[in-house]
């Protein structure tokens, strides 16, 4: 699963929880009532803990199921949260405020955050009182993103596991490029990189196109979204190194000599921006892009409650539709004209406004984990 984690670029440290597991364990054996009344406990069963107290406590009762009772207390359970307390200390200093920690750091400076499904949430509320119960040094501040279900369209019954639906796409990208641009890509060192940046945005953008609480369907028969459409991460990319490629020609050709550099932005006349295509990238594009990372990027965990919600849908549909814009305009304007002074004004005003559209493009993937491609 940890190679799988990698392949779609999410970050989670790799360490041993063996120390972690016999620490809990023992702090476990503690506080476990008796063995059923003296009865025999099945393999891997330590015992029982009652946890009512802790859903009492003010401020963790809000959200919390009012069932929740008694945890079974598992080798498996323990192994679970030993893997999150050692992936809480291990996990890297310079990553998102809020979200590291240390086996030192105070309880009140960190935030933690479960992904998780809708019938996994009550076995979690449970998991999250056990680490409260046995560990003095848990967050204090834990939250839930609950997801709905994950369906696979076709046959009733279809199963596909997550390695398997990534290969699955990714056949399909390195299929759909290869009809594009031709050859055996797929056997091309050059294009390793390529295919899998492109089959984690395929991957990405079509589940997160969907509001986290929604049923997701998949459908792996819709070869459609690993080349376009309304959940394409594959057009964004394809639009992302299309820019790339745009800046790199203006860079060549101005050591060539064919262009000056760049002018200070203050002295550029955007007043020759009239085409209506400009104006729809700056008016749908770059003004409202401030405003949409705040209402996307930004996790509220400070609202009472337990549960926290993301409108990554949000974001990808905007990525996709700028792209859209972006690509309907650039097919249609040449942006890098003849080499002649007296179109240099219009071209880098039209510069300046495409790379404040690559910047839009970069940061909203940035905020998607993903990473733009600079070339296809």
């Amino acid at each position: 699963m940890l190679n799988f984690l990698k392949q779609l670029r999410v970050d989670w440290p790799a360490a041993s929880e063996r120390i972690s597991t016999e620490i809990l364990r023992s702090r476990a054996l503690a506080q476990l009532t008796s063995a059923h009344n003296g009865g025999t406990l099945t393999p891997g069963v330590l015992g029982s803990l009652c946890l009512k107290e802790l859903v009492k406590e003010q401020g963790r009762a809000a959200g919390y199921d009012p069932n929740v009772d008694n945890c079974l207390v598992t080798e498996d359970l323990l192994s679970v949260l030993a893997e999150l307390q050692e992936a809480l200390w291990h996990w890297p200093k310079d990553s998102y405020r809020g979200l590291a920690g240390a086996p030192d750091a105070d309880a009140d400076s960190c935030l933690v955050i479960h992904v998780v499904s809708c019938e996994e949430e009550f076995q979690q509320q449970k998991l999250d009182l056990l680490w409260w119960k046995l560990d003095d040094k848990a967050p204090l501040i834990q939250k839930h993103l609950v997801c709905g279900p994950v369906k696979v369209a076709g046959t009733p019954g279809t199963l596909m596991t997550a390695p398997e639906y990534y290969e699955f796409r990714h056949a399909q990208v390195c299929k759909a490029s290869a009809l594009k641009y031709g050859g055996n890509l797929a056997q091309d060192p050059a294009w390793t990189e390529i295919f899998g940046v492109l089959s984690v945005a395929t991957i990405k953008f079509e589940m997160l196109s969907t509001a986290p609480q929604s049923q997701l369907l998949l459908d792996p028969a819709d070869s459609t979204i690993s080349t376009k459409g309304t959940k394409s991460g594959t057009f964004v990319m394809y639009n992302c190194a299309r820019l790339a490629t745009l800046f790199e020609s203006y860079k060549c050709s101005m050591e060539k000599g064919l262009y000056p550099t760049f002018p200070p932005v203050s002295s550029l006349d955007f007043s020759l921006l009239h085409d209506e295509g400009e104006w729809l990238l700056l008016f749908n594009g770059v003004l409202p892009f401030p405003d949409l990372m705040s209402q996307t990027a930004v996790l509220d965990h400070t609202a009472p409650g337990l549960h926290i919600t993301v409108h990554t849908e949000t974001m990808c549909k905007f990525l996709v539709q700028l792209s859209m814009d972006f690509s309907s305009y650039y097919n249609r304007v040449h942006i890098l004209g003849e080499p002649r002074p007296h179109l240099f004004g219009h071209m880098f005003a039209r510069l300046q406004l495409l790379r404040a559209i690559r910047e839009v493009l970069h940061t909203g993937l940035a905020m998607l984990g993903l990473p733009p491609l600079s070339h296809i």
